[in-house]
């Protein structure tokens, strides 16, 4: 994505487009009971017909690195005293290993991309603030409704914050020779 500035509530300005970054910490739905797993799926269809406007939902995946978590705990197995407990930290630490290795362990962000443009293409401050109580209206539909899903749903409204999200995003596929 290409674009012009951040403004300091993290908005980014694209070609007269505003584009709002929203988080989305999400619930593991595999843990779910079914009749969970039923409400989960009734209340994100909810998400989707309340949505009239376009979304952009972007998933940012990276492979993680556990060892330095299997050396803390090789680190407090030395200094237990129970030998029953080190035993069992030593299965764990295998267990972490083995899941590890079998399933690539990797962590995930979430964000969904809402737009807003000005039709006259005359940036002045009566059109962004409609601008932005426009974003700020489809963040509130898109929080109330994943809320209802159990999702944990931010806001991200500050210009670090945006810049740190896109420079993560350009990197990634920097390495990956995109750009």
């Amino acid at each position: 994505m290409l674009f012009d500035r951040i403004l300091e509530d993290g908005i980014i300005v694209s070609n007269n487009r505003y584009i709002k970054i929203i988080r989305v910490l999400p619930i593991n739905y595999e843990l779910k009971s079914d009749l969970e797993k039923e409400a989960i799926l009734n209340s994100y269809k909810l998400f989707l017909k309340v949505c009239d406007f376009d979304i952009q939902i972007l998933i940012q995946s990276r492979k993680e690195n556990l060892d330095s978590y299997i050396s803390q705990i090789k680190n407090q197995v030395q200094e237990e005293k129970n030998e029953k407990i080190s035993q069992i930290s030593n299965v764990y630490i295998e267990y972490i290993k083995s899941k590890n290795q079998a399933q690539n362990s990797s962590s995930k962000n979430f964000y969904i991309l809402v737009s807003s443009q000005i039709e006259n293409n005359n940036e002045n401050e009566f059109n962004i603030k409609q601008i932005r109580e426009d974003l700020n209206s489809k963040y509130l539909k898109i929080k109330d409704s994943l809320s209802r899903c159990g999702n944990l749903i931010f806001d991200v409204n500050v210009k670090k914050e945006a810049e740190s999200i896109l420079y993560s995003f350009y990197n990634f596929r920097k390495s990956l020779n995109f750009v």
